[in-house]
């Protein structure tokens, strides 16, 4: 995984302290976006569904998955060693159900799985890089499981890219973040997350072998889509 800024911060403990407050404060809709990534998984995975946590630090994800379906058991990956701490704290009981792996996308078991996510991770992976993550998760999974993604994805030409950035921070005010780091989170974006267009994003789902690629989440700068291996 090529390296990024945002990533190394998820190694630094003390930065990621308080972790669990960001992503409401910068993905409306959070908890919302948890309950309908639990929907569309259960349409395709039975209640002892395995799932496949891409992303998985911090636990915020895999607690939401975990307490909507107690029958479900997880492999969480994440490349961040802190950030996988903070998931077990973070799962509490539940964390005996997650086998938590160090590493990126090759780390994780063959499987296959019966579903698998990849929330507000994607995003920080350049073009080709994210296709190919793609398509080993793809591989992962058995015929016709589901797969949800949600990233940062919206319009990258001038001035319409400046707008959303702008919207971007402007929710983070909105939401209790201080103006002054809502600012320098805004520039961080700008200047080092290789955010595509959506139409881009969909087009790497399906490079990556997936089908049926429909969207269901878009808010400001976010996107979801579910897939089918």
């Amino acid at each position: 995984m090529t390296e990024n800024p945002f990533i190394a911060s998820f190694q630094d403990p003390e930065r990621i302290a308080d972790h669990p407050d960001g992503p409401r404060r910068f993905a409306p809709g959070f908890e919302a976006m948890h309950r309908m990534t639990v929907i569309l998984l259960a349409e395709r995975a039975g209640p002892q569904a395995h799932v496949l946590v891409l992303g998985a630090g911090g636990g915020l994800e895999l607690t939401a998955l975990a307490q909507a379906q107690p029958g479900w058991r997880f492999t969480g990956v994440d490349p961040a060693a802190p950030m996988l701490d903070l998931a077990r704290r973070t799962m509490g009981a539940d964390a005996d159900r997650a086998e938590l792996v160090e590493g990126t996308i090759e780390a994780a078991p063959a499987g296959p799985f019966d579903a698998a996510t990849c929330l507000l991770t994607l995003h920080f992976l350049q073009r080709e890089e994210r296709t190919a993550t793609l398509r080993q998760m793809h591989d992962r999974l058995r015929p016709g499981a589901p797969l949800v993604v949600v990233h940062a994805s919206f319009p990258q030409d001038e001035p319409a890219r400046s707008r959303w950035l702008d919207r971007y921070a402007a929710y983070a005010v909105a939401s209790g973040v201080d103006p002054e780091v809502a600012e320098q989170a805004r520039a961080a974006v700008s200047a080092t997350l290789p955010a595509m267009e959506p139409a881009d994003d969909e087009a790497c789902l399906r490079e990556a072998g997936f089908s049926d690629v429909e969207l269901f989440y878009a808010a400001f700068t976010w996107r979801g889509w579910v897939a089918t291996a």
